[in-house]
């Protein structure tokens, strides 16, 4: 895997997206993990002033379905999420977040990942599991 045109890749695919809007940009890639970083500000708050839970699913979704789309042929097949689970554990109120997903199960139909929203520190702010079908093109 070539970790800069890979991560060139995904991070071309979030123009003129929410990710965009997020300032999602991913950050590292490997063999069996995907990271992701999002800014915390004024543009994923709630109105407490810190981070929103449903800009941290949209970090966790984003994720994991990018990690899901390295282990298929893209050519014939894509990858839609079908269930998000998350627990917010810690607030965060200003720096970034990183989204890191690993593969709990990677089958030929459906594909289950971990994804640990981390901060600059390394505190658990969220957990998450995602589960993506793959399908066939049409």
């Amino acid at each position: 895997m070539d970790k800069i045109k890979t991560l060139a890749t995904l991070n071309n695919l979030n123009k003129n997206t929410l990710m965009e809007t997020l300032e999602i940009e991913f950050v590292d890639v490997g063999e069996d993990f995907v990271i992701a970083k999002m800014p915390v500000n004024s543009k994923v708050y709630q109105p407490y002033g810190i981070l929103h839970g449903g800009a941290t699913a949209a970090l966790a979704e984003t994720v994991g379905s990018c990690a899901s789309v390295l282990f298929i042929n893209a050519k014939t097949k894509i990858v839609k999420g079908i269930e998000l689970s998350i627990s917010h554990i810690k607030s965060k109120k200003e720096g970034f977040v990183f989204g890191i997903a690993k593969p709990i199960h990677k089958g030929r139909t459906t594909h289950l990942w971990e994804i640990k929203i981390l901060d600059e520190e390394n505190n658990l702010i969220s957990i998450c599991k995602l589960t993506n079908i793959v399908l066939d093109k049409q």
